[in-house]
């Protein structure tokens, strides 16, 4: 009776540390296709507890009283916004590094290179997340040229 009592706890305490060492975070960015190579990553897989982030479309407005900056300056309102989400990924806990999902909305396809040009700037030396660029007829806010909706994840504390 005891060595079968001892196999069960045995067996028990081995299922519980498989367990934990299944809830370790980790998030791991990757490329199938040589053309997404250093402007996007194609996957962002998340494993493990984690504290998800969504942030609304973010673009040059004031955070006072929401008028636009940097009206007719694609490359301006870009960084402006991505400025933005640095400090609101901050003030979560996250950083540029914990995005896996971007969604990126213009108002002109032709400013598809300055937004590149933006974020590599933004995340230079950091993996380049998953994303999508749409161009669409019009923002919320006549002026507005570039917003960018974001999904973050982070450890669970």
């Amino acid at each position: 009776m005891l060595p079968r009592t001892i196999i069960t706890i045995l067996m028990t305490l081995g299922l519980c540390m498989g367990s934990a060492l299944a809830q370790q975070f980790e998030k791991k960015n990757y490329n199938y296709s040589k053309f997404a190579t250093g402007a996007f990553s194609e996957a962002a897989v998340i494993t493990g507890p984690a504290k998800m982030i969504y942030l609304a479309g973010i673009g040059s407005e004031d955070p006072d009283n929401g008028s636009i900056h940097h009206k007719d300056n694609f490359l301006e309102q870009c960084r402006m916004s991505w400025a933005k989400i640095k400090k609101a990924l901050e003030a979560n806990g996250a950083t540029l590094a914990d995005i896996v999902k971007a969604t990126t909305y213009v108002t002109d396809v032709r400013y598809r290179e300055e937004m590149r040009q933006c974020r590599q700037e933004t995340f230079k030396g950091l993996p380049l997340p998953p994303h999508t660029f749409l161009n669409v007829v019009q923002l919320a806010r006549p002026g507005m040229m570039f917003e960018v909706d974001i999904v973050a994840a982070v450890a669970a504390k």
